[in-house]
């Protein structure tokens, strides 16, 4: 499922329009993206955690020459399913 079904299927499960669907998704994802940025950690019960870990630096290989090459440390978003998620995937 793309942005677009899911805007879609919110639209018809809602019985509101699309464009207002569409505006829920987005401030919804976007609220997310602003909490993790901010360092925060985004809980929503029964689905599951969104939290941001940093990655250190550390040193790599050159797939096509075999250099050594310096990996930069960085920040990743991480997700944790919730335990009524993870039950409906089986």
């Amino acid at each position: 499922m793309n942005k677009t079904e899911l805007i879609a299927e919110v639209a018809k499960k809602c019985g509101i329009s699309k464009k207002d669907a569409e505006k829920a998704v987005t401030t919804t994802f976007d609220t997310i993206a602003d909490a993790l940025s901010q360092g925060d950690k985004v809980q929503l019960v029964g689905f599951g955690s969104f939290s941001v870990a940093k990655k250190p630096g550390r040193t790599g290989r050159n797939p096509r020459t075999g250099a050594a090459i310096k990996i930069a440390p960085k920040k990743v978003v991480k997700f944790k399913a919730g335990a009524e998620l993870s039950s409906l995937v089986k």
